[in-house]
């Protein structure tokens, strides 16, 4: 792990060489900032998700963390004493993927899947570089411009793996969010948990869709909405025509990212 002062410095250095016209090598790969760790699996992923590099108008670097699951980092990681043996086994491959991505030159890395925050403290101490694992990290921000009485409503994959321990880890309050879960949608479950190498889109969209309006109709305080799971932004449009409420997700986090670590002049007159 490089410190985060020697990553400074070796950016400079490789600004310094491009302004000269010398350049060196050192990685295998360039011109992208993120890097996004994924789970193993070959299910179809539409454009919006975050597995589909054109989801992004600028390069992202995936890396596919080996032997690892939706039902693995979903259900079964969060089942483990976090202190205990086996959850430390369980990481090790995200944390091998994480320090990969940062020889590779990536200057923040994220994931794709919400539930990852339960090693968000691992995989900072794993790199010298910011790391995002979570679009739940985005709820405290979503919260705060929101009045005390509106809710962050949030759709993801599995309500009830959704524990107070991943709400800790994201800084989330409980008491600002309502919970809806991809729970008994089948097509869904056919991808996310059965890795189907089939997708049906208009299921699938009418799925998440009917999860929403029956978030948004059930709690009328809801403000606003965040998907966690990655697998869900290509539904975004279609949920928010039915709601009508801003929409957060992956997409979003990654873009954020990439911009705070792709800065460039700006352009205008004066």
């Amino acid at each position: 792990m490089i410190s985060q002062a020697a990553f400074v410095a070796t950016m400079n250095v490789q600004r310094r060489m491009m302004e000269s016209g010398l350049l060196r090598g050192g990685q295998n790969v360039y011109g992208h900032r993120v890097g996004i760790l994924m789970i193993e699996t070959l299910i179809p992923r539409p454009p919006g998700a975050i597995g589909n590099a054109s989801s992004f108008a600028f390069p992202v670097l995936h890396y596919v963390v080996k032997g690892t699951s939706g039902n693995g980092t979903v259900r079964d990681l969060g089942a483990l004493d976090p202190e205990s043996m086996e959850f430390r086994q369980a990481i090790e491959p995200w944390l091998n993927g994480a320090r990969y991505l940062e020889q590779q030159g990536c200057h923040a890395i994220t994931t794709s899947c919400g539930f990852s925050v339960l090693f968000q403290h691992q995989l900072l101490e794993a790199v010298g570089i910011p790391v995002f694992s979570s679009s739940l990290m985005l709820i405290p921000f979503i919260a705060a411009t929101l009045r005390r009485e509106r809710r962050v409503g949030v759709i993801t994959a599995d309500a009830r793996s959704l524990s107070a321990r991943h709400l800790s880890a994201a800084h989330i309050d409980p008491a600002r969010i309502h919970v809806a879960g991809m729970d008994g949608c089948p097509e869904f479950a056919k991808t996310a948990w059965q890795n189907d190498t089939t997708l049906d889109f208009p299921r699938i969209k009418n799925e998440v869709v009917t999860v929403a309006k029956r978030l948004v109709d059930e709690a009328p305080d809801t403000g606003a909405l965040l998907l966690e799971c990655a697998l869900l932004p290509p539904y975004a449009g279609a949920i928010q025509a039915e709601v009508g409420l801003p929409v957060f997700d992956f997409t979003h986090l990654v873009t954020l990212i990439h911009n705070a670590c792709a800065r460039t002049s700006f352009a205008g007159l004066v």
